[in-house]
C-alpha cells in the first residue's frame, strides 16, 4: 500500500503534467504514487466542487502496468469529460438518466492517443446533459461548483474538467468546446482552454460533428502542458473531412519560442450589441497595452459579423446532430429516448432536429460556411485577435437553465458567449487565458485567435503572456 505523504500530495499539486511525468520517469516518484496523490486530493476537495462524477480509483490502478514508461505525461492522473468521449469500460452517459449504466465498448481514437501519451484515468468530470450549456448543472449528478467561490458557475460544459483543474485535483483534463465549452470554463475557472484549428484533432470513429464545429481537447494550468498535449493528440486519419497543416517542429517547442514582431487587433465590442462588463473590458485593454509594450502593433478592430444572425442560424444547424445522436446511442441503451429521460432543453432540440428537412439543413450549412469565410477574412490583417472570452463574471449558480422547453427562449441567454461560437463556425484556433482578476477575486479570461492551422503563434505568445501575466501564484479557497 502506497503511504501519501504530505511532501508527496505538495509534490503532486505544484507540478503542472511535464513536471510529473518527468518525475516518473526520472524515478524521483512512482506512477502508483502519483496516482494515490492525485486519489488523496479528489477525495478532500472533491465534496466542495462535485466536479469528479466517477471515480475510477481501481481501473487506474489496473492501467499502471500498461503505462508507457518514456511517454511525455508517463504515469499523469487524468480525467476524461463525461460527454461523447469514449474509454473501454468507463461510464459513457453524457449527463443524461436516459444513459445512466450505459458503459464505452471501445476506446475512440483519442482515448487511445490518450493513453499512449501516459495519461493514468482516475475519473470522469461532470458537465451539462448532453453538453449543450454553459455551466454545469446536470440533474442526473448536480451542480459543479466554481473552485473560487462557490455560488458562480464554474461554466460548461468542461466545468467539471476545469474546476477539477483550477482546484489542482489533477493537472490536465479533456475538455471538448462546440460553441466555447473549452473557453467558457476556462475563463471562469482561471486556467487555460485552447480550442484547435477546425480539424486538428480527429473525431474518429464518429464521421464528423456540426461540420468541423466541435473539438475535443483538454484545459490545463500551463501553457507548455497545452502544447505538449497538442503534440499527443494532433493528426487526422486517412479520409477525415478536415486537415489543417502540421508544423514541423513540435508545438512544444515552438510555443516557447518568442514571437516576432505580431500585428494584434482587438475588441471589446460584442458583435451583437449585447451588454459586456466593465472588468471584461479592464481585461482585454491591459493586455493590449502589455502586447504594445512588447514591441507588437496593436490595434483596435471591431467584428463585422452579425452575431445575432450567425447564432440564429448555427443553433438551427446543430440540433440535426444532436437527433442523429440519441437515435445511435439507442442501440447501446436499449430503447429510444423518451420526453421523461432528459431535461426538456435537451428534448426541445432533439424535437427541433427530427423536425429540420434535409434541404433546410443543407441550406443552413451553407450559410455557415459563408459565415466561416466571412470571419476568417475579416480577421486576415491580423495574426494575432484578441476579445473578452466571456462578456460577464462568472454568473450566478442557475442562471442557464436546462429546464426551459422553449429553445429560442434557451439559447437566446447564451450572449455571454459572443465571442467564442464564431470561432466554432470559422476554422481558427482561439485560446483563453486567465489574464486579469476581478476586484472581487474571480478569474476573468482573455482570448487570443489565430490564423486558421496557426496555433504554433497563439501558443508563442501565450508564454509570453504567461511570464508577463503570471496566474500560477493564485490558490483556489477550496485549499485554504
Amino acid at each position: 500500500m502506497t503511504t501519501v505523504t504530505d511532501d508527496l500530495v505538495m509534490l503532486y499539486t505544484t507540478s503542472d503534467a511535464l513536471q510529473l511525468g518527468e518525475h516518473v520517469r526520472n524515478g524521483e516518484v512512482s506512477a502508483a504514487e502519483v496516482l494515490e496523490a492525485a486519489i488523496t486530493v479528489i477525495d478532500r476537495v472533491n465534496p466542495q466542487l462535485n466536479a469528479v462524477i466517477h471515480k475510477l480509483y481501481d481501473m487506474a490502478r489496473a492501467q499502471l502496468a500498461t503505462v508507457p514508461e518514456n511517454a511525455p505525461f508517463a504515469g499523469v492522473p487524468f480525467l476524461l469529460k463525461e460527454l461523447a468521449s469514449m474509454w473501454k469500460g468507463a461510464p459513457l452517459t453524457n449527463s443524461c438518466a436516459w444513459m445512466k449504466g450505459v458503459l464505452s465498448p471501445i476506446d475512440s481514437e483519442a482515448s487511445r492517443r490518450i493513453k499512449a501519451a501516459g495519461f493514468v484515468l482516475v475519473g470522469k468530470s461532470n458537465a451539462p446533459e448532453n453538453g449543450w450549456s454553459i455551466s454545469t448543472e446536470p440533474k442526473l449528478y448536480g451542480v459543479t461548483h466554481n473552485p473560487w467561490r462557490a455560488d458562480v458557475t464554474a461554466g460548461g460544459s468542461s466545468g467539471g474538467s476545469a474546476a477539477a483543474v483550477a482546484a489542482h485535483m489533477v493537472p490536465l483534463a479533456e475538455a471538448s468546446d462546440g460553441a466555447g465549452s473549452i473557453r467558457v470554463p476556462a475563463s471562469n475557472c482561471g486556467v487555460v482552454g485552447l480550442k484547435p484549428s477546425r480539424g486538428r484533432i480527429t473525431i474518429a470513429p464518429f464521421g464528423d460533428y456540426w461540420y468541423g464545429g466541435a473539438h475535443f481537447f483538454c484545459v490545463s494550468r500551463t501553457v507548455r502542458d497545452t502544447a505538449a498535449y497538442l503534440d499527443a493528440m494532433a493528426g487526422a486519419l486517412p479520409g477525415d473531412a478536415y486537415t489543417p497543416p502540421t508544423p514541423a517542429e513540435p508545438w512544444l517547442t515552438l510555443a516557447g519560442r518568442v514571437p516576432k514582431k505580431l500585428r494584434v487587433g482587438f475588441t471589446v465590442t460584442p458583435p451583437d450589441g449585447s451588454p459586456i462588463d466593465s472588468e471584461a473590458v479592464a481585461a482585454v485593454r491591459k493586455t493590449a497595452h502589455v502586447l504594445e509594450r512588447l514591441g507588437h502593433d496593436v490595434s483596435e478592430k471591431n467584428m463585422v459579423l452579425d452575431a445575432a444572425v450567425a447564432w440564429k442560424t448555427y443553433t438551427s444547424m446543430t440540433p440535426v446532430d444532436t437527433a442523429a445522436g440519441f437515435e445511435n446511442f439507442a442501440t447501446l441503451v436499449g430503447h429510444p429516448v423518451t420526453k421523461e429521460e432528459v431535461e426538456p432543453a435537451t428534448w426541445a432540440v432533439i424535437q427541433r432536429g427530427r423536425a429540420q428537412s434535409a434541404v433546410e439543413h443543407v441550406n443552413l450549412m451553407n450559410a455557415l460556411r459563408g459565415l466561416s469565410r466571412e470571419i476568417a477574412a475579416d480577421l486576415l490583417a491580423y495574426d494575432v485577435y484578441l476579445t473578452p472570452t466571456l462578456t460577464h463574471k462568472p454568473r450566478p449558480l442557475g442562471h442557464w437553465d436546462m429546464g426551459e422547453p422553449d429553445l429560442d427562449v434557451y439559447n437566446a441567454k447564451w450572449t455571454d458567449a459572443v465571442f467564442m461560437f464564431p470561432f466554432n463556425i470559422a476554422p481558427l484556433p482561439a485560446l483563453s487565458l486567465p489574464l486579469h482578476w476581478s476586484l472581487d477575486g474571480l478569474p476573468i479570461g482573455v482570448q487570443l485567435v489565430g490564423r486558421a492551422g496557426d496555433e504554433a503563434t497563439l501558443l508563442a505568445l501565450a508564454t509570453v503572456l504567461e511570464r508577463e501575466m503570471p496566474w500560477h501564484d493564485r490558490l483556489p479557497p477550496v485549499h485554504a
